[in-house]
């Protein structure tokens, strides 16, 4: 094959291949002080199953009870959408425990998985807590052209307020 040719099977291949990589993993992060001591908090949301109680986006969280590796809560959010979860790993000592997106439901929330973490640390002040959530998570749609709303920006930030909102929930229930 001459070079002219090998050149020109380059230029006409290549295109497709760089757009032929998928999705990469995205990630959220959110923190919160709250003016309570680290038992208090953990307390309020260490029945994985329990969320409603505390998260102003979820009207139920029912679950099997279990805290422990394949304990699992399905969420249904104040619009009627749901989707289940289940642990991975739960630490009462550690105040914290892992969870993933067990069955996909991108019309709550746009994306296709994530593994998420909790957890409860001390702040600065013995009487004040730090909970941060954290996740690594996939857009709704790996394909190569996915939808704005089922995009890397739909996901993260359908992710952030989820967190968000979550968070705010849990220190308005614990601080007034």
């Amino acid at each position: 094959m001459t070079y002219l040719l090998k050149a020109l099977l380059i230029f006409l291949v290549y295109p497709f291949i760089a757009e032929a990589h998928g999705p990469t993993p995205q990630k959220a992060k959110e923190s919160i002080v709250i003016n309570a001591e680290v038992e208090i908090v953990w307390d309020a949301i260490k029945q994985f199953d329990g969320i409603a109680q505390w998260h102003p986006d979820v009207k139920a969280g029912i679950g099997d009870g279990k805290n422990e590796s394949d304990g699992t809560r399905t969420i249904t959010l104040q619009n009627g959408e749901q989707f289940v979860e289940s642990l991975d790993y739960y630490s009462d000592k550690d105040h914290e425990y892992n969870y993933r997106l067990k069955t996909v439901n991108v019309n709550a929330l746009p994306v296709s998985s994530y593994t998420n973490n909790m957890q409860v640390i001390a702040g600065d002040d013995p009487k004040h807590s730090v909970v941060t959530v954290k996740s690594r998570f996939y857009r709704g749609d790996t394909g190569n052209t996915p939808p704005e709303y089922l995009s890397d920006d739909a996901a993260v930030k359908a992710m952030n307020i989820f967190f968000k909102n979550g968070l705010q929930g849990l220190k308005h229930k614990l601080e007034k």
